[in-house]
């Protein structure tokens, strides 16, 4: 499982597909808060694959990660 102080504001969020899906505002407890659509998201830690670098890639798609946003 990926460490919570592995990930920081304004990394990318991206998909396991490679499509982005938002951008770190920050984190609350076990939870990503993402920027993506002039809106705030979360996502859970659980749904990180990994991070590289700037990035933090999801172990689902861009679409399957963003489906209940709308």
């Amino acid at each position: 499982m990926v460490n919570a102080g592995q990930i920081h504001e304004l990394m990318e969020v991206k998909g396991a597909d490679g499509k982005h899906v938002g951008t770190v505002e920050g984190m609350e407890g076990d939870k990503i808060q993402l920027a993506s659509g002039g809106m705030i998201h979360t996502i859970g830690l659980d749904s990180v694959e990994e991070v590289a670098g700037d990035v933090v890639k999801l172990k689902q798609t861009a679409e399957e990660a963003t489906k209940s946003w709308h």
